[in-house]
């Protein structure tokens, strides 16, 4: 014999349900079903945000990462670049100071003497094309940032810390001292 609840007899006691109460019985099952679902997909919703978030974070975080590399490699070849470039002119001043002393000294045959002050003009072009400056000596103020004093001496004529003769020119490169004059100073304490 077959369940079915209309062909059950019914009982006095027993609360009798009709098609439509099923119906709306089972809706609000539905309904709580649903609400359910949805509260499984507002949390699927924030998880996905909160992964998106956290997606997102990782991702400004590399970009910053890759970009202060970028700039720290740039810099790391610029220092490199500046580094080999002080210490190539560094390597090419004891032919400057030798052409200076050379072009000092007395010399019988002009056409000489022609070549090498035509050699100074050049290595001086090729230093100032390079942005090498001389460190200005005489009747300046000592400096111990740009001179280096071997000596010093009384002189009435000049002022005190004022430096009286330059030994060997010193030289810059943009801001970098690559060689510092060596001079006398007047009347220091």
């Amino acid at each position: 014999m077959a369940k079915n609840s209309k062909n059950k007899p019914k009982d006095e006691n027993q609360e009798s349900i009709t098609e439509d109460e099923i119906t709306a019985t089972e809706l609000e099952d539905e309904v709580d079903n649903s609400e359910s679902v949805t509260d499984e997909n507002d949390s699927d919703l924030d998880n996905s945000q909160n992964a998106l978030v956290a997606e997102r974070n990782k991702y400004l975080r590399l970009a910053a990462e890759y970009d202060n590399y970028r700039k720290r490699s740039a810099k790391e070849r610029e220092m490199t670049y500046s580094d080999a470039r002080t210490d190539t002119i560094g390597k090419l001043l004891p032919v400057y100071d030798n052409l200076e002393r050379a072009l000092k000294m007395e010399c019988s045959d002009e056409s000489f003497y022609k070549g090498i002050d035509m050699i100074m003009t050049q290595l001086t072009e090729v230093f100032d094309n390079m942005g090498v400056k001389e460190i200005p000596a005489i009747g300046k103020p000592f400096d111990p940032n740009l001179h280096n004093a071997v000596m010093t001496i009384e002189d009435p004529d000049l002022g005190e810390n004022i430096i009286a003769e330059e030994y060997q020119k010193g030289f810059t490169l943009g801001d970098r001292v690559i060689r510092f004059s060596t001079v006398v100073v007047a009347n220091s304490n």
